[in-house]
């Protein structure tokens, strides 16, 4: 990832208050990550901190379209977004990552980056099937995979009529559904 101070948060110079900032992602955003997932988008975030003497409180919302490419028909679509994420950021003795969502730093921090937060978010926020529009409202073709699920120890091509050699007691389970 290059480096860009446009998404950093001097959080040296604030005040112990709420705090809004608000940040354009486009193509530039999006060029800044060496992947091919996200080529492009046009999304608009909006960052509330809330800061304290022992904590900062991150509150993401970001809304908007990126350009994805269909796992079908490889065609290029605009696949909405709406995100809502927290992360908390915490003074300690040095810096770690606690959680997916608690950083620790060390209380001399200047800035804090959040380009890749912000990328994350927006990528955790993509559905794991891309789908052009026009195949979202296809019928699946087996309707029954996802609401029934049967299970057998036969194989395909046994006989139903091969029943002298199992016990008398499991016939009437097979009856049950």
């Amino acid at each position: 990832m290059k480096k860009n101070v446009e998404y950093d948060l001097a959080i040296a110079k604030l005040a112990d208050k709420t705090h809004h900032f608000a940040y354009e992602l486009d193509r530039a955003f999006f060029e800044q990550f060496d992947q091919q997932l996200i080529p492009d988008g046009k999304l608009h975030a909006d960052v509330e901190l809330i800061k304290t003497d022992r904590l900062l409180t991150l509150n993401f919302d970001i809304k908007g379209t990126v350009r994805l490419i269909c796992d079908r028909s490889l065609d290029e679509y605009d696949q909405d977004i709406n995100v809502h994420e927290q992360l908390l950021v915490r003074y300690g003795d040095r810096e770690l990552e606690l959680d997916d969502n608690v950083l620790q730093i060390t209380p001399d921090t200047q800035t804090l980056p959040l380009a890749q937060h912000l990328f994350d978010y927006i990528g955790l926020a993509l559905p794991m099937k891309k789908l052009h529009p026009r195949f979202q409202n296809e019928p699946d073709e087996n309707p029954e995979s996802e609401t029934k699920l049967i299970f057998t120890t036969r194989q395909p091509g046994d006989d139903d009529d091969d029943d002298e050699g199992t016990d008398p007691r499991w016939n009437a389970l097979r009856n049950l559904n």
